[in-house]
């Protein structure tokens, strides 16, 4: 398969070369975030159940942050370490202020780079297709000049382009997939730190009213 598809790809026109080229980048950049947002979820999680174990054990807050200060991924962690250090006056509407507006902060970092997956998987079979259509109308080009359109003739050009077509699904299908399935755990894990949130008002105006 490998001996037959190259073959294709390097005698495939400019216009198609550069698509694939396209797609490879896509592609390319697409496993990468995979692989970077999984560990990033794998390390936030684990933080996080460290971060709720130290907070059932201990409400004293400088004391909470000395055992999670080197929790760097938990959104929770982050949500209490940035109130914590923030020296504005501690009522309870100012601490609800600050909390939304940190939780804000973690959301965005949980969803960093996803929008490149959705991207990803919504533009990649359309670039394929181009590729695909712009070989097929080469390969018709070159039948009228050869004034022949036998399948020996036709063939040949006809895979050139359908490779550009799968690998635009090749490269969308990951990313959808990856897409969908890091959008559920971020949302879950912002849905987790904003229930949290009324634990932690509780904590920092906890004798303040």
């Amino acid at each position: 398969m490998k001996d037959s598809v190259l073959p294709l790809i390097l005698q495939a026109g400019y216009v198609v070369k550069g698509v694939l080229l396209i797609l490879l980048f896509f592609s390319v950049v697409s496993w990468a975030i995979i692989f970077f947002k999984q560990r990033y979820f794998s390390r936030a999680n684990k933080e996080s159940e460290q971060f709720l174990r130290a907070f059932r054990t201990n409400k004293d807050p400088k004391s909470l942050y000395k055992v999670t200060r080197n929790l760097t991924l938990s959104p929770i962690a982050n949500v209490f370490k940035a109130v914590l250090a923030d020296e504005t006056n501690r009522d309870r509407n100012e601490v609800k202020r600050m909390l939304r507006r940190y939780e804000t902060l973690e959301s965005v970092k949980l969803e960093k780079y996803l929008n490149f997956l959705a991207t990803t998987g919504s533009t990649s079979p359309f670039i394929g297709l181009f590729g695909t259509v712009w070989g097929i109308m080469s390969s018709f080009h070159g039948i009228g000049a050869a004034g022949s359109a036998s399948l020996a003739v036709v063939a040949p050009g006809i895979a050139e382009a359908l490779i550009a077509t799968a690998v635009g699904l090749a490269a969308a299908i990951p990313a959808v997939i990856a897409y969908n399935y890091y959008l559920s755990m971020s949302r879950n894990m912002i849905v987790e730190m904003e229930d949290f949130s009324e634990d932690l008002l509780e904590l920092f105006t906890k004798g303040s009213e």
